[in-house]
């Protein structure tokens, strides 16, 4: 985002957008001085198209120093993809102050906290499409080993004398989650088939904007497998291989970003 239009006209046009494409063009606006300019919520005109088998790397978080370089523009990244704008003009020369990397890293180190996301789930636009060459000037395995260093450590700002967290982590049946699959949607209203199992997986897919938190009721009725194939797209999986009904890769990604293990 260019730096010579003025902080104050990027943030605005950040949040209009302009005639051709509606804000907000991205969810904050990271300017020189180090400010984050929130300007957008849910879904926003910032990534645009891209490789879904970026996508699906950023998602499994299975990838090693850099995600698989995009060669194909054919998955829309606009629902996947929190989106930073930063101030700068692009020619890798404009200078990054330590202020505004600094501010880079923090906020993706807490949205990944936020989720239970590891460094991998940060990219840059050029690492999604072939068609953005930002950010020059730094380098983003660089910025991920920063965020990865932060998320190591406790947030700078926590004071609480709290003991650690001790809560184990939940492990669901990959076979209990796909029996109530196919039995949940054919069955009487409310009914459950193995109602822990599937409550995990709809509060994970809550949390992901895919189904409304009022139907994480345990029941995997035909709204939550509506919801698991929007996952499933998500992923990468098209035709027959999203049709709601999980798979073992799938669900591993998902609780890999909501804090659940799978077994067979």
């Amino acid at each position: 985002m260019s730096s010579a239009m003025g902080s104050d006209s990027t943030v605005r046009m950040c949040h209009d957008g302009y005639n051709d494409l509606p804000g907000p063009l991205c969810h904050g606006v990271i300017t020189k001085d180090g400010h984050v300019h929130l300007v957008g919520h849910g879904r926003a005109n910032h990534a645009g198209t891209g490789d879904g088998d970026v996508l699906s790397a950023v998602i499994a978080e299975s990838y090693g120093s850099t995600p698989p370089r995009p060669h194909r523009n054919d998955t829309d990244g606009n629902h996947a993809f929190y989106g930073f704008e930063c101030e700068n003009l692009g020619d890798g020369k404009d200078p990054w102050p330590d202020c505004q990397l600094d501010a880079i890293e923090r906020v993706s180190a807490a949205i990944c906290r936020a989720h239970g996301w590891t460094a991998r789930s940060v990219i840059g636009h050029k690492e999604w499409t072939n068609t953005k060459t930002d950010p020059r000037g730094f380098e983003m395995p660089d910025m991920r080993a920063r965020v990865a260093k932060r998320l190591g450590a406790k947030p700078s700002d926590d004071t609480s004398t709290h003991d650690e967290d001790t809560t184990p982590t939940p492990a669901i049946s990959l076979a209990q989650v796909i029996a109530a699959a196919r039995k949940d949607p054919a069955a009487a209203q409310g009914h459950t088939t193995h109602k822990t199992a599937a409550q995990i997986v709809e509060r994970a897919l809550a949390a992901e904007g895919l189904l409304t938190p009022t139907w994480a009721d345990g029941s995997f009725g035909t709204k939550t497998t509506t919801a698991y194939a929007s996952w499933q797209q998500r992923c990468g999986y098209q035709g027959k291989d999203a049709d709601g009904i999980p798979g073992r890769d799938s669900l591993r990604a998902l609780g890999k970003r909501h804090g659940f293990t799978v077994t067979d």
